[in-house]
C-alpha cells in the first residue's frame, strides 16, 4: 500500500472527482487508518476493525467514483456490487457471500496477469528456443565412416558424404535466430500444437446456483478429461506470442497467487455496496419488506466479520473495508436494522451539483468529457476547440433538464455532449472542415429547441 497522507489522497482524488471535499476527507481518513494499522504490533491489528461509510447523495454526484479511484491509488482489491441485486429472486435472491467470492476471483486474475507480465521476458526466451526447435529439429548426429570401414572420431559430416569440413548444428541454430530477432522469419508458417483441455458441458441447477456450493466443477473434474492437442499453421510471429503467453503460465506459481490474492482481500480489500437504500425497510413485517431485511440480515455477517469458504481458501471478512451507498430520497440510513447501522459508524453526505462543478467537471479532471471528445475527433483529423462561454452553456443546460426531468448529476453532461457532437461525429470521416470551434451559439442551435420541448427532452435528454 502506497503511504499516503490524508491530504495527498484528497489531492489525487481532486484529479478526478470535483467537489464533495466532507467524502474525500472521510475516506481519506479510512485509508490512512489502514496503513496506521499496519504499523502496530500484530496482536494489536487484529483487535481494529476498519470504520465503514455510508456515502448519502443523489445518483451522479460521484459517489462510486471515490470508492473506485480510493482502490486505485492503492492498488487494492475493489468489487461493486449493487444491494437490490440480493432481492431480484425469491426471498432474498443471490447469495450475499457471493461478494466476497468475486473479489477474490478478480484479485486471483490480478495477480495472476502480473506475475505472467513480471516473467514475460524469461518465457519470450523459451519460447524462442521452442520456434527454434521447431524451424530446426534437433536430430542425432550419423556416424562417419572412414575408408576402411571403421568409425572416424564422430563427428558429423556433410550431407554430400564427401568428407568436407563438419556443418557444425549450432551455427544454423544462431543464424536463424539472428534472422528471428530481425523479423525476417515472422511471415514464414510453422506447424504449432496447441493444447487445448476439453471439458464436458456442466450445470446445475439450485435455489441460488452453483456459486453457494463453493466449489468449481472445472477443477474437479479438469484432470479427469483428456488434453487435446490441435496442431495449427500460424506465423512465426503469432506462435512466438502464442508460446510467450504458454510459457509464462507455466512460470508462475499459482499456488502463491492463490495464498497472496486472500491476504491481500483480507487486509486491503474494498467492496462498495450501492444502492443500500433499496433494502433499507420501515419496519414493517410484511410483503417486500421481509425480503429487504432478510438481505440486511445476511450482509450484516458479512460487514461484522466471518469467514466465508472459497475455492482458493478460507477468507475472513474482519478487515475489509465497506463503503456502503444510496440516494435515501424515501428511506433514511435510521431505517436499516440497528446491528447494520452499528457496522457503518461514518455517515458523509454528498450534495448536488450544481452550474458550477458542471462547468469544473467539463474541463478540469484528468478524464473531463471535453477532453475525450477532443481526443476521439482527432482519432479522424478533425480538431475541435470549446470555448470557455459553450462549456459554461452546456452545464447551465445540464442544470436546466436536470431540475426539470429527472435529476441524474453529472450524467446528464454525458447525453449532452452525445447530442450536441451527434452531426461531427457522424461526419467526421468526410467532414471537409477540420477545425471546427463549438461556441455558446453552436450550444444552443443544436440542443435549446429540445430543451424548451420538455417532452421531447424527456426522451431525448
Amino acid at each position: 500500500m502506497k503511504d499516503l497522507k490524508p491530504k495527498e489522497i484528497v489531492t489525487e482524488l481532486d484529479k478526478y472527482i470535483i467537489g464533495q471535499k466532507d467524502a474525500k476527507k472521510s475516506v481519506a481518513i479510512a485509508l490512512r487508518n489502514r496503513w496506521r494499522r499496519r504499523q502496530l504490533d500484530r496482536d494489536l491489528q487484529e483487535e481494529i476493525a476498519p470504520k465503514n461509510i455510508i456515502l448519502i447523495g443523489p445518483t451522479g454526484v460521484g459517489k462510486t467514483e471515490i470508492a473506485r479511484r480510493l482502490a486505485n491509488l492503492t492498488d487494492s482489491p475493489f468489487y461493486k456490487v449493487e444491494a437490490s441485486k440480493f432481492t431480484e429472486v425469491g426471498y432474498v435472491g443471490r447469495d450475499v457471500e457471493s461478494m466476497i467470492r468475486d473479489i477474490v476471483e478478480l484479485t486471483v486474475n490480478n495477480l495472476r496477469v502480473k506475475q505472467q507480465d513480471a516473467v514475460q521476458e524469461k518465457a519470450a526466451k523459451m519460447a524462442e528456443e521452442r520456434v527454434l526447435d521447431i524451424l530446426l529439429p534437433p536430430s542425432a548426429p550419423t556416424p562417419a565412416f572412414a575408408a576402411d570401414g571403421g568409425p572416424t572420431d564422430g563427428n558429423p559430416r556433410s550431407a554430400t558424404g564427401d568428407g568436407s569440413d563438419p556443418v557444425p548444428a549450432a551455427s544454423t541454430r544462431e543464424k536463424l535466430r539472428t534472422m528471428l530477432h530481425k523479423g525476417k522469419l515472422d511471415a514464414r508458417k510453422i506447424d504449432l500444437d496447441v493444447t487445448a483441455q476439453s471439458s464436458p458441458m456442466v450445470e446445475i441447477f439450485s435455489n441460488s446456483g452453483i456459486e453457494e456450493m463453493g466449489i468449481n466443477v472445472k477443477d474437479m473434474l479438469g484432470n479427469l478429461m483428456p488434453k487435446n492437442t490441435k496442431r495449427r499453421r500460424v506465423s512465426v510471429r503469432e506462435a512466438m506470442g502464442i508460446l510467450t503467453q504458454e510459457e509464462a503460465a507455466h512460470l508462475v506459481d499459482m499456488e502463491k497467487v492463490k495464498t497472496d490474492a486472500v491476504s491481500l482481500v483480507e487486509q486491503s480489500g474494498i467492496i462498495f455496496i450501492d444502492e443500500i437504500d433499496k433494502i433499507a425497510g420501515k419496519g414493517q413485517s410484511h410483503g417486500p419488506e421481509v425480503s429487504k431485511e432478510g438481505v440486511q440480515r445476511d450482509l450484516l455477517p458479512i460487514v461484522e466479520g466471518s469467514s466465508v469458504p472459497t475455492k482458493y481458501g478460507t477468507v475472513k471478512t474482519d478487515h475489509i473495508l465497506f463503503i456502503a451507498s444510496g440516494a435515501f430520497h424515501v428511506s433514511k440510513p435510521s431505517d436499516l436494522i440497528p446491528e447494520l447501522q452499528g457496522r457503518f459508524p461514518i455517515r458523509v453526505e454528498l450534495h448536488s451539483l450544481g452550474a458550477e462543478e458542471f462547468t469544473r467537471i467539463l474541463t478540469e479532471p484528468k478524464n473531463a468529457l471535453v477532453l475525450q471528445y477532443i481526443a476521439l475527433l482527432r482519432t479522424e483529423g478533425v480538431v475541435i476547440s470549446f470555448t470557455q462561454d459553450a462549456v459554461v452553456k452546456i452545464a447551465d443546460i445540464a442544470v436546466e433538464v436536470n431540475s426539470t426531468t429527472e435529476n441524474i448529476g453529472a450524467r446528464r453532461l454525458h447525453t449532452l455532449m452525445e447530442k450536441l457532437l451527434e452531426e461531427i461525429l457522424f461526419a467526421a470521416p468526410d467532414i471537409e472542415e477540420k477545425n471546427i470551434t463549438i461556441d455558446a451559439g453552436f450550444v444552443t442551435k443544436q440542443l435549446m429547441d429540445i430543451v424548451e420541448d420538455q417532452d421531447l427532452s424527456r426522451y431525448i435528454l
